[in-house]
């Protein structure tokens, strides 16, 4: 009877978030125009960087992957969480919570190699401007892009065996709007600590590595930087890196107070709401950073809005 209890969980509840039913549809409209948001600004940019020849540069490329990025992150849980709130049924199978536990990680990963991947991008463009062209060539360039997806999927591939493997004899209720890891952990009823432990070498591998990378990347800028003779040539060498910077700074932020929470009986709850930041409004900021911060972009959205005019009004008149 015990064995039959450890494999009758085949389903999940979603718990989400216990608010009233007006709230609840509240909660629904405002995700719902930041995911549709989301996904229109991030096409946006990709449309812009490919058709514009002046945007065909490594820094550029980068941001259109991490755009593209941007489209499946949120998509790996918002559409199942707007479904929930929209329908009521908050179940997900197995297969499914497993699916979207992967998708989630993974692309939280890429997104921290990718960031990397800029960095070193920013950190090329100012220590040696000379060799610029030469070292990030674009067949690198793709590869370094193509290098972040295939290692931030590929290093979630043994937790993913591991965690489908655990039995699960009840309750079946995450504490969550997403299968996330501890919460979905403390449904079963296997020994988990070597999945624990497995979980917090790849935070510290994925998180706490590149983060170092990145500083140290950076250390080394701002060093330069401050060779600089001129103040006008600081700022403008200084300005190509605010974009990056307030995106690292709100990816790591967030990230890591997700891994590093106090613990206590309210530290889920505390991590539930701390998730719909990097998962629902962080892809919907970073587009508009990079937008409003780069003069090149917005150039370019200049030019084709006044484009888009012109058309109208030959078509109009």
């Amino acid at each position: 009877m015990e064995d039959v209890n450890t494999t009758s969980v085949t389903q999940f509840i979603l718990l989400g978030f216990t608010v009233n039913k007006e709230f609840q549809i509240f909660i629904f409209v405002v995700i719902f125009v930041i995911y549709i948001v989301t996904i229109f600004t991030n096409i946006v940019i990709i449309a812009v960087i490919r058709s514009s020849t002046s945007l065909h540069k490594p820094m550029y490329l980068f941001i259109g992957t991490f755009s593209f990025l941007e489209i499946w992150y949120p998509t790996a849980t918002v559409p199942k969480f707007l479904t929930d709130l929209l329908t009521g049924s908050k179940l997900i199978s197995f297969t499914g919570c497993i699916t979207q536990f992967y998708f989630h990680f993974s692309l939280g990963a890429t997104e921290s190699f990718l960031l990397v991947t800029m960095a070193f991008d920013r950190y090329v463009a100012i220590c040696s401007p000379l060799r610029y062209t030469v070292i990030m060539t674009h067949r690198l360039c793709i590869q370094l892009a193509l290098g972040c997806w295939v290692v931030g999927f590929v290093i979630l591939v043994v937790t993913l065996i591991q965690i489908s493997r655990l039995n699960f004899c009840g309750p079946k209720v995450i504490n969550h709007y997403y299968c996330d890891f501890a919460p979905l952990l403390t449904l079963s009823c296997s020994e988990t600590k070597s999945i624990e432990l497995l979980v917090f070498i790849l935070a510290i591998i994925v998180l706490l590595g590149c983060l170092l990378v990145v500083i140290v990347s950076y250390v080394c800028i701002i060093f330069t930087i401050i060779r600089i003779s001129s103040d006008r040539g600081r700022r403008k060498t200084f300005s190509t890196c605010t974009s990056h910077l307030t995106v690292l700074a709100v990816f790591y932020g967030t990230a890591i107070f997700m891994f590093v929470k106090p613990t206590g009986r309210n530290s889920l709850q505390i991590n539930k709401a701390v998730s719909v930041f990097p998962s629902i409004v962080t892809p919907l900021l970073n587009p508009i950073i990079y937008t409003l911060r780069n003069k090149e972009i917005k150039n370019t959205l200049r030019k084709g809005i006044d484009s888009v005019r012109e058309l109208q009004k030959i078509y109009l008149f």
